[in-house]
């Protein structure tokens, strides 16, 4: 890659390094010069800017972040579109990460340009968590050194997957002594049962016995009856040996202790044991706090279906001081709730909404909105373009023949929400979607009805590219230089877009936010393409059939 200062007539076909501000609006760093934007840089005065300008064994970042990512991302995970050179990799359901770190390391180690960051070995993650991030340092990487990464990615299996929690039935007996009370003993059900929940498992029985190994073997026997996949047994009092009474009362039960201890601070004192093929597991006292300890991370392990064995245990240590001290106070009372905030960065949640309200004037008096094209209802397409994209959930914005729209979607998962203004223009539409936004989304993607060829790749591509924090909180798509649709907003502009008027949509809107608009480059035109009249409906229908035509056969 060619990196420095050049003069700006010679620019067109490098990227700019740095953002450069001009009296019509910045030009941000990574912006593609073309000649539109060299015109735009000398009108204004600029006669020199820093660029990097691609080799020929140069791959571009987005490309080889994309490349990466494809050769990294295993089950449970999914990788979101490239954007300046990063992909995320998003879990897709509660779960466990399991990574191989040595591989990480040894792509990390290839060549500078090219790195991969992920949470840690065994992380709890929680769905659309993300689990490691890919990328590339701008704005490009050698193919030498993508196609190694992806070499060592693809040898022995995924590098990184996610286990997903899976349903699975618990029992669990209690030991009992003089001194415990039976509130404890009750706070511990109740304890338990929440932590079960949390990770997809519920508690099918309890039982209690007295502190002694005779009594702990007949509770284990009696548990037999509610068939559950693992036995949970806490001691009133904490087990100091592998001769105590709840080690002592599985071997007499026909189990056996695997390993005792670990070096988990809250949690030391547990015990992994096995009994007909099932996991036994001792609980530390501190099981029965729903702060985090480390009966946590082997439960989480076990819940996801990943064995655990004594070495597990023992490499435990390394970040295993979980413990609130004063010098470090540590929040770990979220642990255990139904749906536990994660404590690593989430993926976007976006709201799509799908305008489906107007009038379809210069169509004549078809709704054009219900026009086939590649065999379905027109604004079908965009609903799917929506559902196929890395959005929580789809809302459509019905008005004019609004019985008919909803009985043309009746079979995709969406929710509808009338707009009864419909003839006062798009912003009528704009407004019933900012009021319809669910609570606690980060932004919504407007999608239009008569846009068939916005796919959920451009979807996608646009979400990549959010990120407020980055003055990046409304994401415009372009192709040729041009603005087009769907766009992303953060859901700070929702309440300003429910004053706008008249049938020009929120431009006024984007032209008081420049400063935040981030314009994301398309592959293709589509994103300007929109149907309005009869010719345009007949070109774009004689444009799918072709595509139909000349699909491989066997082809979707």
């Amino acid at each position: 890659m060619i990196f420095g200062r050049t003069p700006v007539g010679e620019a067109v076909g490098a990227y700019l390094a740095h953002i450069v501000r001009l009296p019509d609006g910045a030009l941000k760093k990574g912006r593609l010069l073309e000649q539109a934007e060299v015109d735009r840089l000398l009108s204004a005065g600029v006669t020199e800017a820093t660029v990097a300008r691609l080799e020929a064994d140069d791959v571009h970042e987005d490309v080889a972040a994309a490349r990466l990512a494809a050769a990294l991302v295993g089950e449970g995970l999914k990788a979101s579109a490239a954007f300046t050179g990063r992909v995320n990799l998003i879990g897709q359901t509660a779960g466990v990460l399991l990574l191989d770190a040595a591989r990480i390391d040894a792509i990390n180690a290839i060549h500078e340009s090219v790195t991969v960051a992920t949470l840690a070995p065994y992380h709890a993650l929680a769905a659309r968590q993300i689990a490691a991030t890919i990328k590339i340092i701008p704005f490009a990487a050698p193919e030498a050194a993508v196609q190694a990464a992806e070499a060592i990615a693809r040898d022995r299996g995924p590098v990184l997957r996610l286990a997903a929690y899976r349903p699975f039935k618990a029992a669990l007996i209690q030991s009992t002594l003089p001194s415990v009370k039976a509130s404890v003993l009750d706070k511990t059900v109740d304890v338990m049962t929440r932590r079960l929940e949390a990770l997809g498992g519920r508690l099918v029985g309890e039982w209690r016995a007295d502190h002694d190994s005779a009594a702990v073997s007949g509770a284990i026997a009696e548990a037999d009856a509610a068939e559950a996949d693992i036995l949970l047994i806490a001691g009133a009092s904490a087990i100091v040996d592998r001769a105590d009474a709840l080690p002592a009362g599985l071997e007499a039960a026909g189990g056996r202790t695997l390993h005792f201890g670990m070096p988990v601070d809250p949690g030391n004192l547990i015990m992994l044991g096995e009994r007909a093929g099932k996991p036994v597991i001792g609980l530390p006292g501190c099981a029965r706090s729903p702060k985090l300890n480390g009966f946590d991370w082997v439960l989480q392990r076990f819940a996801a279906g990943v064995p655990v064995t004594p070495k597990d245990i023992q490499a435990m240590g390394v970040g295993g001081l979980l413990a609130e001290i004063g010098a470090r106070p540590l929040p770990r009372a979220t642990a255990t709730r139904p749906d536990p905030a994660p404590d690593g960065p989430s993926a976007p949640k976006i709201a799509g909404m799908v305008l489906a309200a107007g009038q379809s004037r210069r169509m004549g008096t078809a709704n054009k909105l219900l026009e086939a094209v590649g065999g379905k209802p027109m604004v079908a397409a965009a609903v799917e373009a929506a559902l196929g994209a890395d959005v929580t959930c789809v809302t459509v914005v019905t008005g004019h023949e609004a019985g008919r729209i909803e009985a043309a979607l009746k079979d995709y998962p969406v929710r509808f929400v009338h707009n009864a203004d419909f003839d006062q223009g798009l912003s009528a539409s704009l407004k019933t979607a900012a009021r319809a936004a669910p609570e606690g989304v980060d932004g919504v993607i407007v999608l239009l009805g008569d846009m068939p060829g916005v796919t959920s790749a451009h979807v996608d591509r646009l979400i990549a590219a959010f990120n407020p924090l980055e003055g990046r909180a409304i994401c415009v798509p372009t192709w040729g230089g041009k603005r087009g649709n769907p766009v992303l907003w953060a859901a700070r502009y929702l309440e300003e877009m429910q004053s706008l008027e008249g049938d020009v949509g929120a431009k006024p809107l984007i032209g008081q936010n420049e400063d935040m608009l981030c314009e994301v480059e398309m592959p293709d035109p589509a994103v300007l393409r929109d149907i309005d009249t009869p010719a345009a409906l007949a070109e774009i229908r004689a444009e799918s059939t072709e595509k139909r035509e000349n699909r491989p056969a066997g082809a979707e």
